[in-house]
């Protein structure tokens, strides 16, 4: 038997205070109380000097495969049995535990936006509607998926728009904080990554895995007395219709790269057709052009060029700007060259390196009451943080160009813009508000989709091309400006009128009874 504990994925997944609050919840007699949650997250990945103007949802597969198998098991009940209070005795009641034990999360009604889509602050992203102690539990793992895996899949999505479509791969499964590796490269597949190098989620996934060598391939050789040329030789026989030679290893233009096209003209005499060349170090721009010229000569300018090296969103901008300049002063067609680079992406975009999280909250916005729904709100001295109660709708509303305008959170039963005018009010300031007409309003797409309901998954997940088809149809959907790499324009996110009022309203109750929560 193994001395090593796998640490759980299941329903101990969580803080230790979801659980003390579902005790509170079982022993006042409310645990079965219907109530409201709502996931949305406060503002975009700041990354500094720069930030993002949208957010690409990613995370809702995840959390179902850990909803569908978290009821507790005998040992994690044994666990929480085990735990004392300062003065010895039990911390958890008997009669709670066997409760616990017949908890279904199946009894949840769970609505979301679909994964791949483009999202923004303060638009609720998941909807949970159940018993307020299981709807409570679900809160952690859910945070913990969904903050993350949106986090990457929109820093992946701003890589590949830096790369102006050309092939990105993620290589960062090595600097990934552990096993958060795994959701991260699926993040960023969903973000927009082409490939990525980690085997095993690729398999899982069923995505083709790609990836090209290390240095330390070369370096073996040559510390057994062979050379570079040998390194790459045993690589492209072993592998001579997926021949891509890392070519840095001792110097990249004067070793790396004529070993390389040695190579490329064996394979090509025996039939075979070399795929390209790595480069992991040094100005890049300037050896991906050199590089380019180089192969030209040699008949393989079809031979892609892989950079590598630390990357990230800017420093890719920055590398094609050097490479269109540098091709424009040596009269060569910048399109060529840039039509056979791929970026390697790495630890930049697995840690989303700059905004290392996401502000996801996950807050009670509505309870049942003697058969009445009642909104439930948050006070607090900064704006961003008061909740808006109640139930929702989330809609787009696209304008004549077809291009998407305001996201427009509602009251479930109403359709402001379906009035000849209509108001939408700032989430956080319901001062400033502007009209708008129906005339100008080319669709209302409602954003959410009903996922479980009724003890049943209801809800056909889509496989990748089917997200990225999303993911495409809402960028294009955006103005350019808000898509800008920096200082992007902000997307409008409002609240209908109805809904502006009944936050006011419930503002001014508990101002006036002054209560604070």
């Amino acid at each position: 038997m193994s001395i090593f504990k796998p640490i759980t994925q299941g329903f101990l997944f969580t803080d230790f205070y979801q659980i003390t609050m579902a005790q509170v919840y079982y022993r006042q007699g409310i645990a079965l109380q219907p109530a409201h949650f709502e996931y949305f997250f406060r503002s975009y990945p700041n990354y500094g000097s720069h930030q993002a103007g949208f957010c690409i949802l990613a995370g809702l597969r995840t959390f179902f495969e850990w909803l569908v198998q978290a009821k507790p098991r005998p040992e994690d009940l044994a666990y929480l049995k085990s735990l004392t209070n300062r003065q010895g005795k039990p911390l958890f009641d008997l009669q709670f535990l066997d409760w616990l034990k017949e908890i279904d999360f199946s009894c949840l009604q769970i609505e979301a936006i679909a994964e791949g889509r483009v999202v923004h602050p303060h638009v609720p992203l998941v909807s949970v509607t159940g018993p307020l102690a299981l709807a409570q539990l679900i809160e952690t793992p859910l945070l913990n998926i969904f903050n993350y895996q949106t986090l990457v899949a929109t820093k992946a999505a701003r890589f590949k728009r830096a790369a102006r479509s050309q092939v990105v791969m993620d290589f960062g499964l090595r600097r990934a904080q552990g096993l958060g590796g795994n959701a991260g490269t699926r993040a960023a597949l969903i973000g927009g990554i082409d490939f990525s190098s980690n085997t095993g989620t690729c398999a899982a996934l069923g995505v083709p895995a790609k990836g090209t060598h290390a240095h330390s391939l070369v370096q073996a050789f040559l510390a057994l007395g062979y050379g570079e040329e040998d390194a790459f030789l045993a690589f492209a026989e072993t592998f001579p219709d997926d021949c891509i030679l890392l070519i840095d290893t001792i110097n990249t233009l004067e070793s790396g790269l004529p070993h390389a096209i040695k190579i490329f003209q064996r394979l090509r005499q025996k039939g075979h057709k070399p795929v390209g060349v790595r480069i992991d170090s040094g100005d890049l721009a300037f050896l991906a052009v050199e590089c380019y010229q180089e192969l030209k000569k040699a008949g393989f300018e079809d031979c892609f060029i892989v950079l590598s090296n630390q990357l990230d969103e800017l420093l890719i901008h920055q590398i094609i700007s050097q490479v269109e300049d540098e091709a424009k002063e040596r009269n060569l067609d910048p399109n060529a060259i840039l039509s056979r680079l791929v970026f390697g992406a790495g630890t930049r975009l697995i840690t989303s390196a700059g905004s290392c999280s996401l502000d996801g909250v996950y807050k009670l916005t509505a309870i049942k009451k003697q058969n009445k729904w009642v909104p439930a709100i948050k006070i607090s001295d900064s704006p961003s943080k008061i909740l808006n109660p109640g139930h929702k709708k989330v809609y787009r509303l696209k304008d004549k160009r077809n291009k998407a305008m305001v996201d427009l959170l509602c009251l479930p039963e109403e359709r402001p813009f379906d009035h000849f005018e209509f108001k939408v009010v700032h989430p956080l300031d319901l001062n400033v508000f502007r009209k708008l007409k129906r005339e100008d309003v080319l669709e209302a797409e409602e954003l959410h989709q009903l996922i479980q309901k009724e003890n049943k998954i209801v809800y056909e997940f889509p496989d990748f091309d089917q997200i990225a088809h999303k993911r495409e149809k809402d960028l294009a959907e955006l103005d350019s400006g808000v898509k800008r790499l920096i200082n992007p324009h902000v997307y409008h996110v409002s609240l209908s009128e109805q809904l502006a009022t009944l936050k006011e309203k419930v503002l001014a109750e508990i101002q006036k009874s002054k209560i604070r929560f």
